[in-house]
């Protein structure tokens, strides 16, 4: 079977609208363009798939039974541009969490790279000829470790910005439409990035 190329990409403030621990439908929003921009991944031959820390999991403030609806509402907006996701991935631990089945020091929850790893092991990905998309340097450092290209959505969203060089994204964009520009222009691992300032 040939291996096939991937977006990996975060859900919360990177494809939909960040609103903390949300697991109301009826609250979820894609970010501008987002089914657009979905679209033109997909047709230049990209799998697409979410990865996300959902710790409120963990936290006791939803169920992972809740995520359901939240990967069914987000299914629906993008059915409306044609965009289906081929993955949806979560992690539901934190190790301050206060379920213990839950609470847990995992190897999913992003900065690792499990759930991208599973992925690929899952869906035949590969993961040198893939990309990740994300708004903090958790989601870079995650797609780095994993061997793909990184792009951070420089959105406003990181507020710690601990750098180091397995943090450090081959990108940064302004939107996830410029991200996926980036992806359907180059199509190559390894492009010389511009300079993080």
């Amino acid at each position: 079977m040939t291996e096939r190329k991937a977006v990996f990409i975060d859900k919360d403030g990177t494809l939909i609208h960040d609103v903390p621990y949300n697991v109301d439908p009826a609250l979820i929003e894609l970010q501008p363009l987002a089914g657009q921009s979905l679209r033109a991944l997909k047709d230049s031959g990209y799998t697409l798939i979410v990865v996300s820390n959902q710790s409120g999991v963990a936290k006791g403030y939803f169920t992972e039974s809740a995520l359901q609806d939240v990967q069914s509402r987000i299914r629906q907006l993008l059915a409306a541009y044609d965009v289906a996701l081929d993955g949806f991935y979560y992690c539901p631990h934190h190790p301050e969490g206060v379920l213990p089945e839950h609470s847990i020091v995992c190897a999913c929850r992003k900065p690792q790279p499990g759930m991208i790893l599973t992925a690929s092991r899952e869906l035949g990905i590969d993961l040198h000829l893939s990309w990740m998309i994300g708004d903090i340097l958790d989601d870079i450092e995650a797609g780095n470790v994993a061997g793909c290209t990184t792009i951070l959505l420089d959105n406003g969203n990181e507020n710690e910005f601990k750098w180091s060089e397995r943090r450090k994204p081959a990108f940064t964009a302004g939107s996830l439409r410029e991200a996926a520009d980036i992806i359907v222009n180059k199509k190559i691992h390894g492009t010389a990035a511009p300079s993080i300032h």
